[in-house]
């Protein structure tokens, strides 16, 4: 791998001759593959397919390294939100959560969330009662963060579409926030070669003063005594430690440990003259690509007077603020029939959005309508149904909840090849005992879609959007369950 001049020079000056010359090593390796299950889609009979040879990422009790890349395209457990393709080192955000949050219901903020292997690794971590708030600032990308959120299936969730500085209204509203920024991409250089040939010192300089303002943008987000988890996928000082530093002086916040043991072969601070505690992922020394990550307290109710404020406008109305009209679309005995598509239908706001009929946690529709008020919300909760007529029309998101009633509709197993099938949209065709009407298809037991059966063919209700475009299979495929 060519490496920029400069990025050798600073970073051989960061990590010196030996430990500079190891990384450039790693780089040349293959480039490790990892995903994380969804405990609350697998039984736990599953998790012994994944007793590889290469074995659990060590801080994540669901991460596993594979010994070869999967056909994801072409794994229909995949598409089921059955696992998630994450990078190993990532996952360490679960220990964080696991040490400070713990068992505490908590309002989470994921602020730079695309495509979602942090939202939905945050989302299992999180104890129950607790929500989050999964955001991406680029249009076209938080359609991808909502997709992958509902293939994991968790209704706990709001999916929006904003720039950071939109959340200046929110104050005290997150008792967690996420800022894995956008950075230089450093620690990218082995997965993206793209990252290589537009690095540049200009831009570590562009990034660096671009976090700082993002971060000041949310700190007044964040409750009094609440969790920043800061993080990067960049090795120098300039956007990782010196950041740190500048939020502990700037607004008086406290820097935390983690626990990790040392077997981890975790490093850690790299400035000179500091000691506060940072996690720093090296591909020669951990098994993942390159990844920084602090955690700071925000100080008991201090008031900070904040610089490096964003000149993005504020004065926009937000998508979605407006719930004046809501159940304008759906009848009563409508609304009635999708809540009982519900486990534990008591503990959700069923309403309707002009067509659609969804799902919330009751216990977070105050701070719903809050959201709403301020930021362009994508999806909230569950979708169950589209109102067509006197007709409801389960919602795809329905069949990936973990929330849906098991008895409400027929359910057909279908084989691999049906599977492909029908996450290509195409028609389907059932045996003749299977009833008429909606049917909930399954693969290896897990739900993959509704389908409207109507006889000679079921009508496939796949969303359009999400299918496999590809019109042919590769010679070797490999799947989940061949594993």
């Amino acid at each position: 791998m060519d490496l920029p001049v400069s990025f050798a020079d600073r970073t051989r000056s960061l990590l010196g001759d030996e430990e500079y010359n190891k990384l450039t090593d790693a780089l040349n390796d293959e480039q490790p593959v990892s995903i994380r299950l969804n405990e609350e889609k697998l039984p736990n009979s599953s998790f012994s397919l994944f007793h590889t040879s290469s074995g659990r990422v060590p801080w994540s009790s669901t991460g596993f390294y594979l010994d070869r890349r999967l056909t994801f395209t072409f794994d229909p457990l995949f598409h089921a939100g059955c696992y998630y393709v994450q990078e190993a080192s990532s996952m360490f955000v679960e220990q964080v959560l696991k040490q400070y949050i713990g068992e505490t219901p908590s309002v989470m903020l994921d602020l730079c969330a695309a495509p979602g292997g942090k939202s939905t690794h945050a989302r299992s971590v999180l104890p129950t009662g607790s929500l989050l708030v999964a955001n991406e600032v680029i249009r076209n990308r938080s359609q991808i963060l909502a997709e992958n959120l509902t293939k994991w299936g968790h209704p706990g969730v709001v999916v929006t579409n904003n720039d950071p500085a939109d959340f200046a209204d929110l104050e005290d509203f997150f008792d967690v926030i996420l800022t894995d920024v956008p950075c230089s991409g450093e620690g990218m250089f082995r997965k993206d070669p793209v990252a290589v040939s537009e690095w540049s010192p200009e831009n570590v300089e562009i990034c660096w003063q671009r976090q700082r303002r993002i971060i000041s943008d949310i700190w007044p987000s964040l409750k009094s005594g609440g969790l920043l988890i800061y993080s990067t996928c960049t090795y120098n000082t300039q956007e990782d430690e010196e950041n740190i530093r500048w939020m502990r002086d700037e607004f008086g916040a406290e820097i935390l440990p983690v626990d990790a043991p040392t077997a981890w072969n975790i490093t850690g601070n790299l400035l000179a003259g500091e000691d506060f505690p940072v996690y720093r992922f090296l591909p020669h020394r951990t098994k993942g690509e390159g990844f920084f990550l602090a955690v700071l307290r925000k100080p008991e109710g201090e008031m900070v007077q904040i610089r490096y404020k964003s000149t993005v406008s504020q004065g926009k109305k937000k998508a979605g603020a407006s719930a004046s009209k809501a159940n304008a679309g759906a009848s009563k005995e409508q609304l009635l029939a999708a809540r009982a598509w519900l486990l534990s239908a008591d503990d959700y706001e069923i309403s309707a959005n002009g067509m659609n009929i969804a799902a919330f946690p009751k216990e977070y529709i105050s701070g719903l309508s809050v959201l709403q008020q301020s930021l362009r919300v994508i999806q909230a909760g569950v979708t169950l149904a589209e109102v067509k007529g006197k007709d409801l029309i389960p919602n795809h998101a329905l069949a990936m909840s973990t929330v849906q009633a098991s008895d409400v509709f027929p359910r057909e197993e279908i084989s691999y090849e049906q599977a492909i099938a029908y996450l290509r949209k195409e028609a389907i065709v059932l045996p003749g005992t299977v009833p008429r009407g909606y049917v909930l298809l399954t693969y290896k037991g897990v739900p993959l879609g509704f389908v409207k059966n109507i006889g000679n063919r079921a009508n496939n209700l796949y969303p359009q959007e999400w299918r496999i475009r590809s019109g042919h299979l590769p010679d070797e495929i490999l799947v989940m369950n061949h594993l």
